[in-house]
């Protein structure tokens, strides 16, 4: 049941929420000069530590040259001390007239004078050779342990600088983290306040009067023009199967298996033993043939109506639901803890148990049968709700995913006039909600707002969205909220806005309105977040009038 909230602290509230954001907003300005600073030295980093690898890699080379010229120059000196003694004694030989005298023939003695000349040259070149090779030899170990020190030195200042911008970055990321849970907190605190205004609540058919309100379609006239309605695509939860997308399915055609598989994606139908009694907060009770026929989530007529397999299809994701919520698993075939039976968990209904009709039939149809994560190998948590709007949302749960898509045979292109929903017949589908669930409409008797009222609405969205004002004062005017709400003029004297002409809708492939557009007496507005007009709408729009979706229109007339 929906019931009035009164915020008292709504002021503290928000001023917290706005001292906490500014401290956020200034440790993430004073760190983005330390992260571009960080970047730039990761850049000058890995160069510096390219330069510094190939200048150990030239080291390494080095001293391996350096260990083999050692080896070479041992047998390289003897071969010195050799040439030397060689070059001594022909520099000490007798003159060449001394030769000329001495020798033969002319040709002997020419032959011995370039002999002698050529080994005294290369005696000379060799000796010479092997001392600077040994010179170099020496300054190139010198220069091998220097480069060392200097490398060792070098890795250590650019690893403290690194530690140091690291470690500031971390300390005021970590800081703003904090701050920022702290305003998630409080931000939940407040959401918990819009949630309880704007009337979110969970659903499923059952065996109930339809909700069916000629009032709230887009088909009823207001009366005044220019007139602008907010109508929801579906309502919560938007997870798992959709009830009427499941009946839509069965009158088109589709197996209980085909149905499941769409919402619920990779899973497989196997059948285990279900011959035990069901904890439950009304003691334990037969599974099969008492807890689940007494299942109030589905109307039996649908079975008439070319629903059968929708049946079937409830009965398992029920049956699933049920032993995934109990602690049941694959590995472990036992139900360990009570389920309620509300629709908090799923409806029971002891009367129905006795007497399911084609329900009951559903029930025996699948006996035992569940569904079984293809990816886990366990039970499928299926979750289940009215009417999506269209869309449903992807949900992990016991290590299975199911997928997020447009419940349509088209995709997002048959959306609107092909979902399965519509062919199902929901009055959820597309609807302007204005009562709570017990009836109540606090004084109104249609969604319809004039174009001061969405005017209004917009300056509540100046309010929340774009500063200027107290956001906690941005509450519904009238004696169903009480509090202390801005007056119609004081918010319009804050946003200006007075009057509005159209509006215009966009969405986004991931089953939500993108943004919304007014022409107003001030022109047209940017773009508005569809979340943020979402939020805007449901705190600011009188009476019980709420968006209950994230997907949605709004409509002019």
């Amino acid at each position: 049941m929906w019931q009035p909230v009164r915020a008292n602290n709504l002021d503290d509230i928000n001023r917290q929420i706005e001292e906490l954001t500014r401290a956020r907003e200034q440790s993430v300005a004073a760190t983005k000069p330390l992260e571009a600073e960080l970047g730039r030295l990761e850049d000058k980093l890995a160069n510096i530590e390219a330069g510094i690898a190939k200048a150990k890699a030239d080291l390494r080379g080095l001293e391996a040259s350096i260990a083999k010229r050692e080896v070479d120059f041992a047998i390289q000196y003897a071969l010195l001390a050799e040439r030397v003694e060689s070059f001594y004694k022909a520099s000490r030989a007798p003159s060449s007239f001394f030769v000329l005298f001495a020798s033969g023939p002319s040709s002997n003695l020419a032959r011995d004078l370039f002999y002698q000349q050529v080994v005294t040259d290369k005696d000379k070149e060799v000796i010479t050779q092997i001392s600077l090779d040994l010179i170099q030899l020496e300054t190139d170990k010198k220069k091998v342990e220097e480069d060392k020190v200097r490398l060792a030195d070098l890795q250590a200042k650019l690893d403290k600088e690194a530690e140091f911008f690291e470690g500031e970055i971390a300390g005021a990321k970590a800081y703003q983290a904090d701050l920022g849970q702290q305003i998630a907190s409080l931000t939940a605190r407040q959401q918990s306040i819009l949630a309880e205004k704007s009337g979110t609540f969970k659903t499923s058919v059952g065996d109930v009067p339809l909700a069916d309100d000629y009032n709230a379609s887009p088909a009823f006239s207001p009366g005044f023009s220019p007139a602008f309605a907010a109508f929801s695509f579906g309502a919560p939860h938007f997870k798992g199967m959709s009830q009427y997308g499941a009946f839509g399915r069965a009158k088109s055609n589709q197996g209980m298996e085909e149905i499941l598989k769409a919402y619920y994606g990779n899973v497989r139908i196997e059948t285990v033993d279900t011959n035990f009694n069901l904890p439950t907060t009304v003691g334990d009770l037969p599974f099969e043939d008492n807890y689940l026929k007494g299942i109030a989530e589905m109307p039996t007529s649908w079975a008439d109506q070319g629903g059968y397999e929708a049946l079937k299809a409830q009965a398992i994701a029920a049956r699933s639901y049920a032993l995934a919520y109990t602690d049941w698993r694959m590995g472990s075939r036992s139900a360990k803890k009570a389920i309620c039976i509300t629709e908090n968990c799923q409806v029971y209904n002891a009367g129905k148990a006795g007497n399911p009709g084609k329900w009951g039939d559903a029930v025996k149809d699948t006996r035992g049968k569940i569904m079984v994560s293809n990816n886990s190998n366990e039970v499928i948590n299926a979750w289940y709700a009215s009417t999506s709007g269209g869309y449903q949302e992807s949900y992990s749960s016991l290590g299975h995913s199911t997928p997020g898509f447009w419940d349509t045979a088209n995709g997002r292109d048959g959306w609107t006039s092909q979902a399965y929903e519509k062919i199902g017949g929901s009055p959820w589908f597309y609807k302007g909600w204005y009562k709570s669930r017990s009836g109540d409409s606090c004084g109104r008797s249609h969604p319809w707002l004039t174009s001061e009222e969405m005017a209004d609405i917009l300056n509540g969205w100046v309010v929340l969205f774009q500063g200027g004002g107290d956001s906690s004062r941005v509450t519904p005017e009238g004696s169903c909220w009480g509090d202390n709400p801005y007056s119609v003029g004081e918010l319009q004297a804050i946003g200006g806005y007075i009057s509005v002409s159209d509006v215009s809708v966009t969405y986004g492939n991931n089953g939500v309105t993108a943004s919304v557009t007014f022409q107003t007496n001030k022109g047209s507005t940017p773009p508005i977040n569809g979340n943020n007009f979402y939020k805007a709408f449901n705190l600011r729009a009188p009476g019980r009038i709420a968006l209950k979706s994230g997907l949605y229109n709004v409509e002019r007339r």
